[in-house]
């Protein structure tokens, strides 16, 4: 049997346990290049840990998921954050979850805009991209260095995701 999953709207707030929402925030903007730039400062910073650790820039590119959709598994990543910023200005979906003595508890779904970015703490249960209804790149912030940095579970009943409308 299979567990419904709803949509939330991705707000700085409600994603607070698992990271920081990365969007243009008006309080964090200076102008700099003579005026020219508006720079939106300080929005996410990346963790790494581990001797030999290093952040690194990627651009993924995510093929669009078919709904209904089970969340089967999840995957944290120990020693690093890890951050996705689209570069398409499309919705795209959150799936995160709560450590529960070592493993994920009940998924909570975000919608994100096509603006607004994530930066995952280092250790929080996510799921792997999850792009809607066309191909997506994003700007991904990760740590590369020596160590296992990904744990993977598979829940014993996947829970769904009816639709990302």
């Amino acid at each position: 049997m299979s567990r419904i999953l709803s949509i939330e709207p991705l707000t700085q707030d409600a994603f607070a346990p698992f990271g920081t929402v990365i969007e243009a925030d008006p309080a964090s903007m200076r102008y700099i290049n003579g005026g020219n730039t508006e720079r939106f400062h300080g929005l996410a910073r990346a963790d790494v840990t581990g001797e030999g650790a290093n952040v690194i820039i990627n651009i993924f590119r995510g093929q669009p998921r078919a709904f209904p959709y089970s969340v089967a598994m999840m995957e944290r990543h120990p020693f690093g954050s890890q951050s996705f910023s689209p570069l398409d200005d499309r919705p795209w979906l959150v799936v995160v979850a709560e450590d529960e003595g070592g493993k994920p508890g009940a998924p909570r779904v975000f919608r994100a805009q096509g603006r607004q970015g994530v930066n995952y703490g280092r250790n929080v249960w996510h799921h792997p991209l999850m792009t809607v209804g066309a191909v997506n790149d994003f700007i991904v912030v990760d740590r590369e260095g020596p160590g296992n940095n990904l744990e993977e579970y598979s829940y014993e009943e996947p829970f769904v995701i009816e639709s990302a409308i």
